[in-house]
């Protein structure tokens, strides 16, 4: 969560550089606000049984479900609100494009030129180069 969080961060901040780090981590937390807390909701209530100990040796496992529960509000909690402000804090510059994105876009570049310049056109009928049928 965390890490989709930053991520919606820096593209926001990729897409408009106007936008300052407070400004995209404030949105970014709004944005991913609902979907964080439906996953480590889900992950608490599946715990829940175990954290209570039902059944047959559920005492045994009672402590991890605990812990299990213990561990994901923090996370959560840090999520929601520590990475978003350490985000604004730690993340003057504008993000850079990473070598795939940037890769990406020149291949579309490339692409629109080639639809820009018009229809291509066949150099001849394709040979099979081997195989089944040569």
């Amino acid at each position: 969560n965390s890490i989709l969080l930053i991520h919606f961060a820096n593209e926001s901040r990729i897409e408009d550089e106007a936008i300052d780090p407070v400004t995209a981590a404030i949105h970014a937390g709004r944005t991913r606000f609902r979907p964080v807390l439906m996953t480590a909701l889900a992950m608490i209530l599946g715990m829940l049984p175990m954290a209570l100990g039902v059944g047959e040796g559920g005492e045994q496992n009672a402590p991890l479900g605990r812990a299990v529960i213990g561990g994901l509000s923090v996370s959560t909690l840090a999520t929601l609100v520590a990475i978003p402000c350490a985000y604004a804090l730690l993340r003057r510059k504008t993000p850079a494009i990473g070598r795939h994105d940037r890769a990406v876009a020149e291949a579309d570049r490339a692409h629109s030129k080639a639809d820009q310049a018009g229809p291509r056109t066949s150099a001849g009928p394709r040979r099979n180069s081997g195989g089944e049928g040569s």
